[in-house]
């Protein structure tokens, strides 16, 4: 007897269905499965027979032959483990009632006493669902908080296969879940750490006030103990909060990496990805031989911060170029290639020389001009050159340190920062990969970024005197846009333009004299 049962399996961050057909016929006893399956479904052989057979069930003395279409796409992940069960019952002829099988999605991986394991991509899985205008999606409990995201599909949770069997039959029931997606967008604001607790650096904070306000990398040069995590580590608290649509987007790369843990439904805050730095060019990219999202796309609509950035290794440093520039990455393989997006704001922090005292004014520097060069030179210039605003974070001086007036709330900074965002949203409404002004291309600068006479000047003579390419140029441009955005979106005056200049403090160090 030939039965089906629907299921799904992700490719990059989306989901494709899957339909598992499950042959019992007369022969010598046998299993097999076929349509490319890879090594977690192969195994799930032994974990289904035994979750068979420990939930009351008989797998009889027959040849069993599991294909999983379409053939031509291979297949990973134990969530197959649910589906293949419920096909042998359906083909031996146990289950009661088959009606359910072709309007429900099945997945979950199962434990040799039946009970259901979560699995990797259930909100992918559920909104491919819902667009092949399937009834819902039966999935591991811990899994139901985040697919019930999704609107226009039922979602239900069970915990053991029996259970599944039971509601398939329509003898059983599977409690219908629902999410309160105000109710998770209501505490997003909540952070631990605050602006408020940085003492001095007024400078660094309006940089990175601009660097927030427009989406633009940031690099910050200075002593040890100057403070640059600690400014780093907020500034997600002064970001405009996730809108749903994004938030969206970044829950399913967190799913499809199996991030996602206590039950949690959506990803309500942007993320902070601070990796180390012996991270593999894997590990910051994305790869393996069955490709996984890197923390270049766990970062995707938050930052990705790089601490000691000369510290990473420079073949990997390099592989960022493309993102930067396309926030996109692409990783093909001989069978397969997959795209996962990858717009982040990228932090960086870096010492200036080898013992961290170049140019300090209270410590003297105990390396030789040649050994700064070849320090500062492990960054190439091309991926600096793509780090919108260079800024030098001093030591902090003990009047500083000891005055216990607090600074400016993350919250006052952020009201800032949102409101210059929705004037970018307003000017970039008809664009919809177009959100922030360090997005913008070559015919956007044209279009929003003019300026007049006495700023083209003083852009001309900082470019001969600074020596800056055509791409720092435009990011000068882009950070004085932002700069008159926090001003209240005005046109680009001198002072935005001076102010932009600033900002590209490495470019000024390499100058002549």
């Amino acid at each position: 007897m030939l039965a089906r049962v629907l299921s799904g399996a992700v490719l990059g961050i989306d989901a494709y269905l899957v339909t598992v057909e499950a042959d019992v016929a007369s022969g010598l006893p046998a299993f097999f499965t076929v349509g490319l399956p890879q090594g977690a479904v192969k195994e799930g052989r032994e974990r289904v027979i035994a979750a068979i057979q420990n939930s009351g069930y008989l797998i009889p003395p027959k040849r069993v032959t599991i294909n999983l279409a379409p053939a031509d796409i291979a297949k990973s992940g134990s969530g197959f483990d649910l589906p293949i069960a419920l096909g042998i019952l359906a083909g031996t002829g146990q289950l009661d009632s088959i009606d359910r099988l072709d309007r429900y999605l099945l997945l979950g991986e199962l434990a040799l006493d039946g009970a259901l394991r979560p699995i990797r991509g259930a909100l992918s899985i559920a909104i491919t669902a819902r667009a092949a205008g399937l009834a819902g999606v039966v999935l591991p409990h811990e899994n139901v908080p985040e697919a019930a995201v999704v609107d226009g599909v039922e979602v239900r949770g069970a915990t053991t296969l029996t259970e599944v069997i039971h509601f398939m039959e329509g003898s059983g029931d599977l409690p219908l879940a629902c999410v309160d997606r105000d109710e998770l967008f209501r505490t997003a604001s909540t952070y631990d750490a605050d602006f408020a607790d940085v003492k001095g650096q007024d400078h660094v904070k309006r940089a990175l006030e601009v660097a927030a306000a427009g989406s633009h990398n940031i690099l910050m040069l200075g002593p040890p103990g100057s403070g640059k995590t600690m400014l780093a580590q907020r500034i997600p608290s002064i970001l405009p909060p996730l809108t749903f649509e994004e938030a969206l987007e970044t829950t399913k790369i967190h799913s499809v990496a199996g991030l996602l843990t206590g039950g949690k439904a959506l990803l309500n805050v942007r993320p902070f990805r601070n990796p180390h730095t012996t991270i593999s060019d894997a590990g910051l990219i994305g790869g393996g031989s069955n490709p996984r999202p890197g923390e270049a796309s766990l970062a995707h609509n938050g930052v990705l911060f790089l601490d000691e950035l000369p510290e990473f290794r420079r073949n990997v440093l390099e592989q960022l170029r493309q993102p930067l520039e396309d926030a996109r990455i692409t990783i093909s393989r001989a069978a397969i290639s997959l795209t996962y997006p990858s717009r982040f704001m990228m932090v960086a922090s870096m010492n200036p020389c080898p013992c961290g005292f170049h140019g300090d004014s209270q410590r003297r520097c105990t390396c030789s001009p040649l050994a700064v060069q070849k320090y500062m030179g492990r960054v190439s210039g091309p991926l600096l050159d793509r780090i919108d605003l260079h800024v030098e974070v001093p030591a902090v001086r003990y009047r500083e340190l000891a005055d216990q007036r607090m600074g400016e709330t993350s919250e006052a900074i952020r009201a800032r920062v949102t409101q210059a965002r929705e004037i970018q949203r307003s000017r970039f409404g008809s664009r919809p990969d177009m959100h922030a002004n360090a997005h913008m291309g070559a015919r956007e600068l044209r279009q929003f970024c003019s300026i007049g006479e006495g700023s083209d000047a003083l852009l001309r003579t900082a470019i001969s005197r600074l020596g800056l390419s055509a791409r720092a140029y435009h990011r000068v441009l882009k950070i004085a846009r932002t700069i008159a955005d926090l001003g209240g979106g005005g046109e680009i005056t001198t002072a935005h333009v001076g102010e932009a200049i600033q900002y590209r403090s490495l470019d000024r160090a390499a100058s002549p004299a």
